[in-house]
């Protein structure tokens, strides 16, 4: 599973998809908002029969854990504690899921939501360094007069995820160092949720009592710190299954089975944090964290374009548009604000470098378009088969060449052939609906510049205008965004 989702979000060829899409779909979060009751129906008769599997075994963040976790082992043996439940700390942040659900607010959603929370460092983090290995692997192949592999730019789509990627690794890889599984059990919605449903499941952990010793060696190696020896009761709603347990018991005094074990429930009452447990930070973690910085920082060493080799080209900066353009089968920007996770999975999957997170704080990290390294080709729809949560429905080609997701308009004082004089038209003649003609600006002297008129009724917003024109810094032409998506 980690493997499979991990290459989801760091392939940038589509070759992934085709193979290991379906484990995207397997996502709680992302099956209910995407309405599919059958990933909903499976997830929670797993859950109520073999208890919180999803969290060790489909859950990337959780496995990510698990990996902080194991080289923490690898340092400090038998470290950690028993802590009650913080059950009103995890009620807060599922309420607060919820709410966030229902207003629109994605920004909590994203920082909430463990699939979307691994998306982002995936994309961030992960994605830049199988690019640069690429990239090595094709200039080997170059000189051998090879192409199994071609050239992937790496370049800094936003400053502001970039940090907020390095952010949540950090934070993840502290807690899960020093107490296992903190996120999941006491931070996590998706955790809480499930454990609510986990406190039923068929099969459980249980003690044998009789076999029991209260050698305590159950208890320092549970990462969810759901295990109380001294009374002989496991915490099912924090359980992961892990069975690291089972495994460390050395008088099988545990069990994972049926049996009529004790099992302690809910309570109600919260108890103080669980005493930090291990050492200083050591060089495992400050090696791994210091690899993925340095890679990243790979993103800022952009290669600047030049005309022939002779003249340097002015980078375009991206137009201040006053309604964001949403991918063609996202139907609508309240669509996109209800169901987008913030997953970013389209973005590394986008072949043409149009998506890119956004940086308002109202759409924060979520899919938004622009037109600078780029534009939304008509035939591809690799977004729309990549969304997991139905924030981008998936859309034929055919259809994705006559949805209207905005309009180009057209800026005078940035158009060349009036501002210098020389015969454009690349906007025209790049067009693929054909919904710009070039008509002299001075409609009584046909001599006069001629100048780019564009039929509203035709264009679909795909940004090809935006893309090709040659003003700099800014576009003569740029393309505002449709609230909602229509058919022309």
């Amino acid at each position: 599973m980690m493997l499979g989702l991990t290459w989801l979000f760091v392939d940038f060829t589509g070759t992934a998809h085709h193979l290991a899409g379906g484990l995207a779909k397997l996502q709680l979060l992302e099956a209910v908002l995407a309405l599919n009751f059958i990933v909903i129906a499976f997830l929670l008769v797993l859950t109520l029969a073999c208890g919180r599997i999803y969290c060790s075994v489909i859950c990337p963040l959780g496995i990510l854990q698990d990996l902080f976790g194991w080289l923490g082992k690898k340092r400090k043996k038998n470290r950690y504690t028993y802590s009650k439940a913080h059950v009103w700390m995890r009620i807060v942040f599922l309420i607060a899921m919820f709410l966030a659900l229902l207003m629109g607010i994605s920004t909590v959603v994203q920082l909430l939501a463990p699939y979307s929370t691994y998306g982002v460092i995936a994309t961030n983090l992960l994605q830049p360094v199988y690019q640069a290995g690429n990239n090595v692997l094709a200039a080997i192949a170059e000189h051998y007069d090879s192409y199994a592999f071609y050239h992937s730019e790496i370049w800094l789509r936003s400053a502001v995820s970039l940090a907020i990627a390095v952010v949540l690794l950090l934070l993840l890889a502290v807690l899960a160092w020093r107490n296992g599984r903190t996120y999941c059990n006491t931070i996590c919605p998706i955790g809480t949720l499930l454990g609510m449903f986990s406190r039923f499941s068929f099969l459980k952990i249980n003690f044998d009592v009789e076999k029991c010793k209260n050698c305590s060696l159950c208890t320092k190696n549970c990462k969810a710190s759901c295990i109380d020896y001294k009374t002989h009761t496991v915490d099912a709603t924090r359980c992961v299954v892990c069975g690291d347990c089972i495994n460390v018991c050395k008088h099988g005094a545990l069990k994972y089975d049926h049996s009529k074990g004790t099992v302690l429930a809910v309570s109600s009452h919260d108890s103080e944090e669980p005493s930090p447990q291990g050492g200083p930070q050591g060089g495992r973690r400050s090696f791994l964290l210091s690899t993925a910085l340095l890679a990243t920082a790979a993103l800022a060493q952009e290669k600047k374009k030049v005309d022939g080799g002779l003249a340097e080209i002015e980078e375009k900066v991206a137009p201040e548009r006053q309604t964001p353009l949403t991918p063609p089968g996202s139907l609508s920007a309240k669509n996109m604000a209800l169901r987008c996770t913030g997953c970013q999975l389209c973005i590394s999957e986008c072949p043409n470098q149009v998506l890119r997170p956004s940086d308002n704080l109202m759409h924060l990290m979520k899919p938004v378009m622009s037109y600078e390294r780029g534009y939304c080709r008509p035939e591809c729809n690799r977004c729309s088969e990549v969304c997991p949560a139905g924030a981008i429905k998936p859309i034929q080609k055919e259809m994705k060449a006559s949805t209207q997701i905005g309009h180009a308009v057209w800026i005078k004082k940035n158009c060349l052939p009036l501002t210098d004089g020389v015969e454009c038209g690349n906007c025209a003649r790049h067009c693929p609906a054909g919904a710009i003609e070039m008509v002299p600006s001075d409609p009584d002297d046909e001599e006069s510049a001629y100048v780019p008129a564009v039929n509203e009724a035709r264009c679909i917003g795909c940004g090809a205008c935006e893309y090709l024109c040659p003003a700099r810094p800014f576009s003569a032409i740029y393309v505002e965004g449709h609230e909602v998506h229509k058919e022309i």
